[in-house]
């Protein structure tokens, strides 16, 4: 009688397929809301007290973070995003957006009330001053980059978000709000050299 030893083939197991990336479930990142309060609350006492340090430390901190994350996301995200397959794009903004959302605003706030308020301290924003031109410049081009954030950013930021809490979130509509996102910061970024030019000359009369 032959004995029985033929191997037994064992069928793969059939691979899970991992669950599509959602953001948090009050989209809100709940661990970034304390940090941008110590910095709100930071620029009130700076305004409040009209120190010029704190005044100026707002401003360029500020500014500085600005203009960096909207060259980075424009210049260096976009073209990435870009490559990336639908799936891809999907994952990478369920965990980038909600950040932004965050972020951004933030910034934006910190900048443009540290500028006013520093513009008044140093009287720049008097007509008699031989920078007033500038600093009106200045204001413009600001107050357009802030209408594109919280006009256009962040309502992308938004609706790329509630998408994706959706059971069967829309790849290819996620890609587009992105380019769109991605775009806006790179005509901010643009912008904000621009401001980076205006400010060197108000700096150094």
């Amino acid at each position: 009688m032959a004995s029985i030893t033929q191997d037994v083939a064992v069928a793969p197991a059939p691979a899970r397929t991992s669950a599509p990336p959602r953001p948090p479930a009050s989209i809100v990142p709940l661990a970034g809301l304390p940090i941008a309060g110590v910095a709100i609350v930071g620029l009130i006492i700076a305004v409040a007290t009209n120190s010029l340090w704190a005044l100026t430390f707002f401003h360029i901190a500020g500014g500085g973070l600005w203009t960096g994350i909207d060259l980075f996301v424009g210049l260096i995200i976009g073209p990435i995003l870009g490559s990336m397959s639908i799936p891809a794009r999907v994952e990478f903004s369920a965990r980038f957006m909600p950040k932004m959302l965050v972020i951004m605003p933030t910034l934006v706030i910190c900048t443009l009330a540290s500028g006013w308020q520093l513009a008044r301290y140093l009287g720049t924003i008097e007509s008699a001053s031989p920078v007033h031109g500038w600093v009106v410049a200045s204001f413009v081009i600001v107050g357009v980059m802030a209408i594109i954030a919280l006009g256009l950013l962040e309502p992308a930021n938004l609706a790329v978000l509630f998408e994706l809490r959706k059971p069967q979130p829309n790849g290819e509509l996620i890609g587009r709000l992105m380019k769109v996102f991605v775009y806006t910061a790179g005509i901010t970024g643009a912008m904000q050299v621009a401001t980076l030019i205006v400010m060197t000359k108000i700096g150094t009369g």
